[in-house]
């Protein structure tokens, strides 16, 4: 059963902008056309921030190609332009990158660099990704098959309120020995405690 956490197709972001005046002008002008369904429009617009470098605007961007909004539906511009948002740090753009490396969507399915970014989404905090990953620990894909990793990043997704965690990891739990589940706590309690890195 795949229980994974897939992107939410339809969300484009706004960002409350301190940059320059004329690029957040830009912005909002896009973003405002997007809420009003002219997708052409933003699609133009998210696409000359884009190519500026705004991580925000890529994100949008490979969104729309995603979804097929004021273009034509795209895998491979959304997987390249979700990977330039997420080596700026995006951390919507990690996940929703992960998550087309894991389906193989506009790339080749590649479970290791899926779990890469669900990692490097998982450590800033993001809730889904955590889930995710821990998913993908229980099941083996891209990582050694370890329901105590498992276990730990789905209760730690469970308790930044992510609501599937908490059923996924007490399935995890139903297939581990108790002192299995208290090391894999003892490893979240670690975690949270390092801010989610180097788990």
């Amino acid at each position: 059963m795949n229980l994974l956490v897939k992107h939410i197709p339809g969300t484009i972001l706004f960002l409350s902008l301190s940059v320059s005046l004329s690029w957040g002008d830009d912005f909002q002008k896009s973003f405002n056309a997007y809420k009003k369904g002219d997708y052409a429009i933003a699609f133009e617009g998210f696409k000359r921030l884009a190519e500026k470098g705004g991580a925000v605007a890529q994100y949008n961007l490979a969104q729309m190609f995603y979804n097929g909004q004021g273009t034509i539906q795209d895998y491979k511009e959304a997987v390249k332009w979700h990977t330039l948002a997420a080596k700026q740090g995006y951390i919507h753009a990690q996940f929703n990158l992960a998550v087309m490396l894991k389906e193989g969507q506009g790339t080749i399915q590649d479970y290791k660099e899926a779990v890469q970014w669900f990692k490097i989404a998982a450590e800033g905090g993001y809730s889904k990704a955590q889930n995710n990953l821990g998913l993908l620990y229980k099941e083996g894909l891209g990582v050694l098959q370890d329901l105590v990793y498992a276990h730990m990043w789905l209760n730690i997704a469970a308790a930044n309120g992510f609501e599937d965690a908490s059923n996924n990891r007490d399935l995890v739990a139903k297939k581990m020995t108790p002192s299995q589940i208290e090391k894999a706590q003892d490893l979240a309690r670690e975690c949270v405690n390092k801010n989610y890195k180097g788990c």
